[in-house]
């Protein structure tokens, strides 16, 4: 653990080459190359492995593990028993570690997880639909997890905290130093409620890169990614990309053709995002077998459970004034005797009313139809 908490602090976040040196020599033989005057590992420039070396010889794992302690954050490690097995699925990309403040299993609460991102700019419309969304998943008992920034991040962040359920932060920056700073109560919240989750060693800084990287850990950690407002070169969007990469599901909440925070994930959407609108439909996506959303109709309306030759011959009648039966017949492609027999339970039904030698919609029926035809 102690070599690994070592490379934390020499080799950035989602470095491939690194991971590669890892998992072919082991921790233990880089930290020796990097710490000794033995040969540089393959695939690296001399001016790379100097910079490394730099870095190595600042680097102090016991001092970094007992900043960790006084902040109530422990270091995680692949092959622990709180390490999520499909974090593995990032290859040479995986973490070296993930260092977590909170008390939750890391593992266990990832295993049912849902990651809600989005844009940092987001509008009301956005904000509304991310803690919607949120707060629904949390009462089904799904985690939620995000990246803790501004907008729909931080949307989703007290969606969940506010109905009392579970989720994750996971930051591109130290996670004993809150960022962005404006979030410092909203991400305590989060340690004390939650989990908050990073790569980098305590009191390290954020880069946009770093954020980039960042947004790897979380499509792998969850089942599925779903993006609520996304404009074309929004971070959020390479969430949804390492996600579809991963096998992992990738989903798009819908906004205004018009918005153009909302253009990302239409084109999520014309590629092979699903669309979702509520927690239901995610879950559909997401949980287990059988987890299905209702099925979406309009209202149930009278006229709906007459019969169909009823409905033939009342859609028949004119919308002012009487018809004759032989005209209702006409219209509605039946014979006179039929139409008759039909005009009578309708009446009964209340929908006609005889009047002299014809027969005309009663105003319940006018509304009925204008009802069925215009629900606006």
């Amino acid at each position: 653990m102690l070599d690994r908490v070592f490379l934390t602090r020499v080799i950035e976040p989602g470095d491939e080459t690194g991971g590669r040196w890892v998992r072919e020599h082991g921790p233990r033989e880089v930290v020796r190359r990097l710490t000794c005057d033995g040969p540089p590992l393959p695939g690296t420039t001399g001016r790379r492995w100097a910079g490394l070396r730099a870095r190595a010889e600042r680097a102090d794992p016991g001092r970094d593990l007992e900043t960790a302690r006084a902040a109530g954050v422990r270091f995680v490690a692949p092959g622990s028993p709180e390490w999520p097995g499909q974090l593995d699925d990032l290859g040479d990309a995986r973490p070296l570690g993930l260092w977590v403040r909170g008390r939750p299993s890391l593992r266990m609460w990832a295993l049912k997880s849902v990651a809600l991102v989005g844009a940092r700019a987001c509008t009301a419309y956005g904000a509304h639909m991310a803690a919607g969304l949120a707060a629904d998943l949390a009462e089904r008992g799904w985690v939620v997890v995000s990246g803790g920034a501004y907008g729909v991040d931080g949307a989703a962040h007290r969606g969940a905290l506010g109905a009392g359920g579970a989720t994750v932060a996971v930051l591109a920056c130290g996670v004993d130093r809150p960022y962005p700073r404006g979030h410092t109560e909203l991400i305590r919240r989060i340690a004390d409620q939650g989990l908050v989750v990073g790569e980098l060693p305590p009191g390290e800084h954020p880069t946009p890169s770093r954020f980039i990287l960042r947004n790897r850990v979380i499509a792998a950690l969850t089942r599925g990614t779903a993006v609520v407002e996304a404009a074309h070169r929004s971070g959020s969007l390479v969430t949804a990309r390492a996600a579809r990469r991963l096998g992992r599901h990738v989903m798009g909440v819908p906004g205004p053709a018009t918005s153009a925070l909302s253009a990302g994930v239409h084109e999520l959407l014309r590629a092979d995002a699903v669309l979702v609108t509520d927690a239901a439909e995610i879950v559909e996506l997401v949980g287990d077998i059988g987890e299905l959303a209702p099925d979406r109709r309009g209202p149930v309306l009278p006229t709906d459970l007459l019969e169909p030759g009823a409905r033939q011959v009342l859609a028949a009648l004119p919308g002012r004034g009487s018809a004759a039966p032989a005209g209702i017949a006409r219209r509605a492609q039946t014979s006179q005797d039929d139409a008759i027999a039909r005009l009578y339970e309708l009446r009964a039904l209340g929908y006609v009313e005889r009047h002299d030698d014809g027969w005309k919609l009663t105003r319940q029926a006018m509304i009925s139809t204008r009802t069925a035809h215009d629900p606006c």
